[in-house]
């Protein structure tokens, strides 16, 4: 399964001639590239799949797909009696 995640473009900038953004997740920031949605601007809300934000939408949007992701990771730790494992390293 492939997911998007909804986030908020906090800064843009050009890197050797591609733009970069740095995208916030709900306080956590990650480095993103803005080739396919060439007018986001800063506070401009993107979804973002490996590093790519592939479309933008507004905020209402991003919130309500913000809150489903965090039913279904509140409804998998129901399930499981624990927090989900993060990724290992």
């Amino acid at each position: 399964m492939c997911l998007g995640i909804p986030g908020r473009v906090i800064e843009v900038r050009d890197d050797s001639g591609l733009r970069m953004a740095t995208v916030d997740f709900g306080g956590v920031r990650r480095e993103v590239c803005l080739a396919y949605t060439p007018k986001a601007s800063v506070g401009t809300y993107v979804v973002v799949h490996v590093g790519f934000a592939i479309t933008e939408v507004d905020e209402a949007e991003a919130e309500r797909t913000l809150d489903v992701l965090r039913a279904m990771a509140g409804a998998v730790e129901a399930e499981l009696g624990e927090p989900l494992p993060g990724p290992s390293t």
